[in-house]
């Protein structure tokens, strides 16, 4: 198939450190070409890929202060799709909300897949007006908010095999994963860590946005002899450090949709200690890979029992389910269905 896929410019594809959406529009296009596919992939001009790359923007604008519009750059880059859309059997999305009014007037089959949370106010009356725009979720919790949406799938998140190596025996210290604000509750993390007396190590980046949070709650509490914090690190890193955890903590206090870093830990062979929240009971089997609680006295009472978890099965369950090749092939189920009914109608 001749697929398109459009990723956000706020980033290259794949970032050198955090960012979500682009990482998994990466190994999706990776894994897409590698099955045989042509794809051509809408992004910033330092992106990495073997597909045929359409650079937008000479970088990710998030580091380039040159130009501090994103709306007019995506912009730009929904009018260059559009001009070159009967290249393509199918176009996908990953651009949040941006290409909606567009994509009713585009002769060729499109997807967006919603990367974010959905239980926003606004979000519904803006969805109300293009109800029909096929739509992929990366959880069923995800969807809960607008359950009519024209859902084609679920698509859970996946990662190259080869990305994260399996760890069989851990060392001594629990760790923290993502980007450091109020709903993460890194404060939770290093309330489990003093309670089992276990050093903590907090990879995360601070947004703009969270500064003022993390000044006035976490600074503080990075003083404590346990906690080493590491700022913000890239997937090489991160191998080591969540591969040689004893188990990652994922205290959040918000509906996730997917937490990408569950699945991080997992490929490493890592159990996860995470609160019931968004897609955690999805990604998760509590007992298997990992404890699922509800109270900051089971999530320590789970730390201290998480040798229990086999990290074997940990790794299996990733092999199995959260591959890159799993879920490339769930989106080509999606763009076949597309095709399919485009072809008929």
């Amino acid at each position: 198939m001749k697929i398109a896929q459009v990723a956000p410019l706020y980033e290259s594809v794949p970032p050198p450190a955090y960012g979500g959406t682009e990482r998994v529009v990466s190994y999706l296009t990776e894994a897409l070409v590698q099955m045989g596919h042509e794809v051509t992939l809408f992004a910033s001009g330092d992106s990495v890929t073997s597909a045929n790359l359409v650079p937008v923007v000479p970088r990710g604008l998030r580091l380039d202060p040159a130009r501090r519009d994103p709306v007019v750059w995506h912009t730009i880059m929904m009018d260059m799709v559009l001009k070159d859309a009967a290249s393509f059997d199918v176009i996908h999305f990953h651009t949040d909300v941006l290409h909606l009014p567009l994509v009713g007037r585009c002769p060729t089959p499109c997807v967006s897949t919603a990367h974010g949370r959905l239980d926003l106010p606004d979000l519904e009356p803006l969805f109300r007006r293009f109800p029909q725009q096929p739509m992929v979720s990366i959880s069923d919790s995800q969807r809960s908010p607008l359950p009519w949406l024209n859902w084609r799938r679920t698509v859970h998140h996946g990662l190259p095999l080869g990305l994260y190596s399996f760890h069989p025996q851990p060392q001594d210290y629990f760790v923290f994963v993502g980007r450091i604000s109020p709903e993460k509750r890194l404060d939770r993390a290093i309330e489990i860590a003093r309670a089992c007396g276990t050093p903590l190590r907090v990879a995360a980046k601070v947004d703009p946005a969270d500064r003022a949070y993390f000044t006035s709650t976490i600074e503080p509490l990075l003083d404590d002899p346990l906690v080493t914090y590491l700022g913000e690190i890239g997937d090489a890193g991160k191998n080591d450090l969540i591969g040689h955890a004893r188990a990652l903590l994922m205290p959040i206090d918000w509906p996730e949709p997917f937490g990408l870093v569950m699945i991080e830990a997992l490929a490493c062979g890592t159990p996860v200690i995470a609160w019931r929240h968004g897609a955690v009971p999805e990604v998760i089997d509590d007992g298997v890979t990992g404890f699922i609680v509800h109270s900051l006295e089971q999530a320590i009472d789970a730390a201290r029992g998480i040798a229990d978890i086999s990290r074997q099965r940990c790794r299996e369950t990733f092999e199995r389910r959260f591959s890159a090749r799993v879920m490339a092939r769930h989106y080509l189920d999606v763009y076949r269905e597309l095709t399919t009914a485009a072809v008929a109608a």
